[in-house]
């Protein structure tokens, strides 16, 4: 079987995008390609059929691939916590945690599991896309690697290095990469893309040329910058618009950026809508006061980052913004900040504490060790509703008996006030669809365009991939990975 990983000269330099274009690129050729990510840091993940969770990157991949998302994609996943530790997942499940003590050990441990996974992997396919993570010019993390070069040697699959021009200086940081690495890794990187390039790719003839000459590896193509990529869900919270303010005729819909915010992509349906305006808002600002609904979003430590919100004066923002009339929804983390106290007695987030929540709902949270990680189906608001669980914590209290969805299951989920004007909810995904998105919007005096977030996904991926037949060395990089669909 074939394989073939890209590499990046630093993070956010465009891999994830890149190997979903690739997997929608092979898969419309007719390939059976499938994307794996040996290691990943993130609080956004996705649940797989089968109940575990990945990163959302690779679910991402996993649609452009044409294929149902599994936890060989992403073997170790790694969710930064409050206490500059990372709840440690492995193949879906949890595993406990790494800290800055046991951090190298601990990966080293994992390169046999996330082998086999691989190798799961690349027996059901013609083609693995793999992604590594940060840079393997890192050299002071490449004790104990598992995510670049580490991996990359042990499974013998050649890579491909990935630069960012858009942020300048790439023809040092693709030849400096070739320098500071061990020969030995050097050896494994058999060529390079030029990602993000603004303007004809002609006048870069020269300096694509000089690395090249200077690195020794053959160039497979220059990518134009993939505007199409704004349609796709990000992974990294870094990039997360930082808009403010409503443009005439619009709603502002308003979402404090949480220092461990987690899938924020639930969001992204409301960016497509042409009477939002979304806000993210950052550190330092208060929350508008003309929004007319604010969204607590998903945390991977809802007690830290309550205690930042409120830091922050956001607290006494969004208590004005109610009793002013404005609707407010939590969503995972976000739903048990509402209630009247959020308690950890087992410090699953960090030290056992119990702590008062916004209280909006008339509900308690108590967190646990046991995580809930299931897809979900049923109605919410008179609406069909599909979405996944992902949290660890029960949630109840006398708000409960008028709860937001009623799933398949027969169980139901979340809470509604009684004016209706807040909603709390462990559902995510539940904004991508059509109907349940209008209704939410009606209650803010908009109207939903009625569109499906999944098909513009899978547009932009479509659109993407042709980006990338026209640009890039596609017959060149299946020889590199040896797949027979050559």
């Amino acid at each position: 079987m074939a394989g073939l990983m890209l590499q990046g000269t630093g993070s956010d330099v465009g891999k994830s995008v890149l190997v979903a274009g690739l997997c929608r690129a092979m898969a419309n050729r007719g390939l059976r390609v499938l994307p794996f990510k040996p290691q990943n840091m993130s609080n956004n993940a996705a649940v797989t059929p089968a109940g575990g969770e990945i990163g959302r990157a690779q679910a991402l991949q996993a649609v452009a691939a044409r294929a149902p998302l599994h936890v060989d994609m992403n073997p170790v996943l790694l969710k930064p916590q409050a206490d500059r530790t990372s709840q440690l997942i492995v193949h879906g499940k949890v595993r406990g945690t790494l800290g800055s003590g046991n951090f190298r050990e601990g990966r080293r441990n994992l390169l046999p599991e996330v082998l086999e996974s691989y190798r799961r992997l690349e027996a059901r396919c013609d083609l693995v896309v793999v992604e590594g993570a940060g840079s393997p010019a890192e050299i002071n993390l490449r004790a104990g690697d598992i995510a670049n070069m580490g991996f990359a040697r042990a499974a013998d699959v050649p890579v491909v290095l990935v630069g960012d021009i858009d942020r300048g200086g790439v023809i040092a940081a693709v030849v400096g990469t070739r320098n500071v690495i061990d020969p030995a890794d050097a050896a494994m990187i058999r060529g390079f893309l030029i990602n993000k390039f603004r303007g004809d790719p002609a006048l870069f003839a020269d300096g694509y040329e000089a690395i090249a000459e200077r690195s020794g590896w053959r160039g497979y193509g220059v990518v134009p910058w993939l505007s199409d990529a704004a349609r796709l869900p990000s992974e990294d919270a870094v990039i997360l618009e930082r808009g403010q303010g409503a443009k005439a005729g619009r709603k502002l819909v308003a979402c404090p950026i949480l220092p461990r915010i987690a899938n924020f992509d639930d969001l992204d349906p409301l960016r497509g809508e042409p009477e939002i305006d979304l806000a993210m808002i950052p550190p330092g600002t208060p929350i508008p006061a003309d929004a007319s609904l604010v969204v607590l979003p998903g945390s991977k430590a809802t007690i830290a980052d309550l205690a930042f919100l409120r830091e922050q004066g956001w607290d006494i923002d969004i208590l004005a913004h109610r009793r002013r009339g404005g609707m407010v929804l939590g969503i995972c983390g976000g739903y048990q900040m509402l209630g009247r106290s959020l308690a950890d007695p087992g410090g699953v987030e960090g030290a056992p504490s119990k702590v008062a929540g916004l209280g909006m709902l008339d509900v308690e949270t108590e967190i646990g060790a046991v995580k809930s990680l299931e897809a979900v189906c049923g109605t919410a608001l008179e609406e069909p509703l599909q979405g996944y669980e992902m949290h660890m914590g029960l949630t109840d209290g006398p708000d409960r008996i008028q709860p937001f969805a009623h799933f398949a299951d027969g169980r139901s989920d979340g809470a509604v006030s009684r004016d209706g004007r807040v909603i709390g909810t462990y559902c995510h995904g539940f904004l991508g669809t059509p109907g349940l998105r209008g209704a939410i919007l009606a209650r803010i005096g908009a109207q939903g365009r009625g569109f499906d977030q999944s098909h513009v996904v899978d547009g932009a991926l479509d659109a993407i991939a042709r980006v990338l037949e026209e640009h890039v060395d596609i017959e060149g990089l299946l020889a590199l990975a040896g797949s027979p669909g050559r």
